[in-house]
């Protein structure tokens, strides 16, 4: 069941996502070599905690009902989504790491991701954060009263194929309210025209996880990370949207994030 929300509640999703947005950008300021992802973690869990907010990745049950233990996703190199932060990884030069938050403020979720370089990264790498971080621009664009989920999708789909990159299937957007993962889910590939209809008050995440050779993948023993069969480097790019009559009201944002890496 999809659930339209009114321009109240969009407004508790906004700010939600404001502290989201927020504390990416406060993770984006640690990012370094030498750092581990358990101590960016713990940061992002006070920084949350400071603000009002609480980490909702922390504790969430996966198909197995394995609860997942942490506040952040955090997905180095080959490593699509839902890495498990650990004091045993640290960052190193020429690494990428995807960073994806969630938090509950006032009975709403935000979720957002971004995919950051650890000092200097591969050209062709830097590249495919490029074209992902451009993909999932091109899906917003998509995301419009009157239009289907598929457009979102082949916006996104049609983009980075067309760059050579491989679009993970198993692993897709989705609605987003009072729950972190509501209906409709939000592929990044499809057919124009296919899909629900998106309509005024529709709240939903768009996320792009692209692959720099097969979209092939493979789960870790540990029940929740996803990497990518072939090994190769994949990079993930989230935002929340509200569907309006006009164009999408994106309600997270990555300023702070520009701000820290001056861009």
């Amino acid at each position: 069941m999809i659930f339209l929300k009114t321009e109240e509640e969009i407004e508790f999703l906004r700010e939600s996502n404001l502290l989201v947005s927020k504390t990416l950008g406060y993770v984006a300021s640690l990012i370094k070599p030498g750092v581990t992802t358990l101590e960016l973690d713990k940061s992002a869990e006070t920084y949350i905690r400071d603000h009002g907010g609480v980490p909702t990745f922390k504790g969430y049950p996966n198909n197995f009902g394995t609860p997942f233990p942490a506040t952040l996703c955090t997905s180095i190199n080959d490593q699509i989504v839902h890495g498990i932060p650990s004091g045993a990884v640290t960052l190193k030069e020429g690494d990428i790491i995807s960073v994806d938050c969630g938090v509950r403020l006032n009975g709403f979720c935000g979720d957002s991701a971004y995919t950051f370089g650890v000092g200097e990264i591969n050209s062709n790498v830097k590249h495919l954060l490029k074209v992902t971080k451009q993909a999932l621009l091109e899906g917003i664009d998509n995301a419009v009263v009157g239009k289907r989920i598929g457009d979102i999708g082949f916006a996104i789909q049609n983009l980075c194929e067309n760059s050579g990159y491989g679009v993970v299937r198993e692993f897709v957007g989705h609605g987003i309210g009072r729950n972190m993962h509501e209906d409709p889910q939000v592929p990044n590939y499809g057919r124009k025209g296919y899909g629900p209809l998106l309509k005024t008050g529709m709240c939903i995440a768009i996320e792009p996880m692209i692959t720099l050779g097969s979209r092939l993948i493979i789960m870790e023993r540990d029940g929740w990370t996803v990497r990518t069969k072939d090994c190769s480097y994949s990079a993930h790019f989230e935002h929340t949207v509200a569907i309006t009559n006009k164009e999408a009201d994106v309600l997270s944002t990555f300023d702070y994030i520009d701000e820290v890496l001056r861009i």
